[in-house]
């Protein structure tokens, strides 16, 4: 079985489905198996103009913009295929071509106007993806250069790019590689997925303009077909719930450190217990309210990209990086007394609820 790094979907749940032998899949589980054996190898400005009012005045800018490239593989595994749209050109008649174009846009948006960052890499990085990759392919992934996307093999997963949450996702992989790095194993691992489901939310509620309270903090809301017992691959907001199915079986998130799913598959069980960072942040997010990239999410982002991290930090390393960074961009105001701010007793809250850390522990130094 290849690696399958920096993947949208599981192995574990694609193991399961190749093993199937259900009479309402017939297709996928053969798909599944060829996802599973398919090649994956794991291998850097443009700006616009922007018009605003000022005094009555109007007042150009330029900011950062994207520099996208979309191909098709022809429903072969040779990457990246066949170019069908740049920057520059229209909307086409291929769907799947036009949403892989409009997600990168909208992650290079999130990174760009929440965080001030210019692309993958903070220095103007081409986004490219290629889409119709494989047959049947039941998978999306980062492959350290660009996205690539299966269609899925339309029994259980219907395709990959109508998500926008799903391509957040694996172009943050981008941005924690650039950012220093988070191992690819156990909890750091764990660490490495769930800042791309955090970004992955965050791309799809600053796209549509949601916040906190409003968004479903699905990861791949419709990823599934209709014939699935789930509303998605996981769930942020309750982790171990997106999914429960005669097939798939259940999400076996945790949401709790109680829950921790000691592994030796899936490097460790990073596609696993990023349920519990993931739920940390969607306490912080929900509790301070509003559009979660301002607060919540530059908390996140200052922190992993701030170069404190250990590329193998855990959990509680983690955990009190954030409190550190929370403490540092929100200091507490004067009416506040001397006592920490909102933003830091709410960082501080949700690691003590997901149970990482005792809720009077110090952020790290």
């Amino acid at each position: 079985m290849r690696n399958l790094r920096h993947a949208i979907v599981p192995p574990y749940l694609l193991a399961r489905l190749a093993a199937s032998a259900s009479p309402a899949f017939p297709r996928a589980a053969d798909a599944a198996q060829r996802t599973l054996l398919a090649p994956r190898s794991y291998t850097s400005q443009r700006s616009r103009l922007t018009f605003s009012m000022e005094d009555g005045e109007l007042v150009a800018g330029v900011e950062p913009a994207p520099d996208r490239v979309v191909s098709d593989a022809g429903n072969s595994t040779r990457l990246p295929g066949l170019v069908v749209r740049r920057e520059a050109d229209p909307a086409g008649d291929d769907t799947a071509v036009n949403e892989a174009f409009d997600g990168l846009g909208a992650t290079f948006d999130l990174f760009a106007q929440a965080f001030g960052r210019n692309s993958i890499d903070g220095a103007g990085m081409p986004l490219r993806a290629t889409v119709h990759y494989g047959l049947d392919y039941d998978n999306a992934f980062w492959d350290g250069t660009q996205m690539v996307f299966g269609d899925g093999d339309g029994e259980v997963f219907a395709g990959f790019t109508s998500s926008v949450s799903i391509i957040g996702h694996e172009l943050a992989h981008g941005v924690t590689e650039h950012s220093g790095g988070l191992v690819y194993q156990g909890q750091s691992g764990a660490l490495n997925e769930s800042m791309s489901d955090v970004f992955g939310a965050l791309t799809e509620q600053h796209a549509i303009g949601q916040t906190a309270d409003e968004a479903s903090w699905l990861i791949g809301a419709g990823v599934f077909t209709d014939a699935v017992q789930g509303d998605a691959l996981r769930s942020m907001k309750a982790p171990g719930t997106a999914y429960d199915d005669d097939v798939l079986g259940k999400d076996p998130q945790p949401a709790h450190m109680r829950d921790f799913v000691e592994t030796s598959d899936d490097n460790g069980g990073v596609h696993i217990n990023s349920g519990i960072p993931n739920h940390a942040f969607h306490l912080v997010a929900t509790t301070l309210g509003g559009r979660a990239w301002e607060r919540a999410g530059l908390i996140w982002y200052r922190t992993l990209t701030g170069g404190t991290l250990s590329p193998t930090s855990d959990f509680a390393a983690f955990a009190g990086a954030t409190l550190a960074t929370a403490s540092a961009l929100f200091p507490p105001s004067e009416g506040e007394g001397g006592a920490e701010s909102e933003e830091t007793a709410a960082v501080r809250a949700a690691w003590a609820e997901v149970g990482v850390q005792e809720h009077g522990a110090e952020p790290a130094r």
